[in-house]
């Protein structure tokens, strides 16, 4: 079993920063892709940014310029870097990624989601 912890949710004033991480644990062979979701109430959960094990990185246009995403695959922790908050960057912001584990010879390759942290930016 894989289990994703995200952490440094927080409220915070318009304009202000935040860092999001995202530790991933349990039966990790490999991590494949990791991204940022969010979703606030009555919409559906949006794309903010993703990364790929070699570095490529997709970033939301609402949010591009604002927000870089990073990972650090020798601890299995994704990062998300939160510039210039806006009032409409309150989210619950939740944590995936495609984890490879072995049982046995066979390679399984699952896709996982953190409980998420709520980011509020209000003054």
């Amino acid at each position: 079993q894989v289990q994703l912890v995200e952490s440094g949710g927080a409220l915070v004033q318009p304009g202000g920063s935040l860092r999001l991480s995202c530790a991933a644990s349990g039966s990790i062979s490999s991590i494949y892709g990791m991204g940022w979701y969010r979703q606030t109430p009555g919409k559906q959960r949006e794309l903010v940014a993703t990364n790929t094990r070699d570095g490529s990185t997709n970033v939301a246009d609402s949010v591009k310029g604002r927000f870089t995403i990073s990972r650090d695959n020798g601890k299995n922790t994704l990062y998300l870097q939160m510039n210039s908050l806006k009032p409409e960057d309150t989210a619950v912001y939740y944590c995936n990624a495609q984890v490879a584990h072995y049982s046995g010879i066979v390679l399984h390759v699952n896709d996982y989601w953190g409980q998420g942290t709520q980011v509020t930016v209000s003054s």
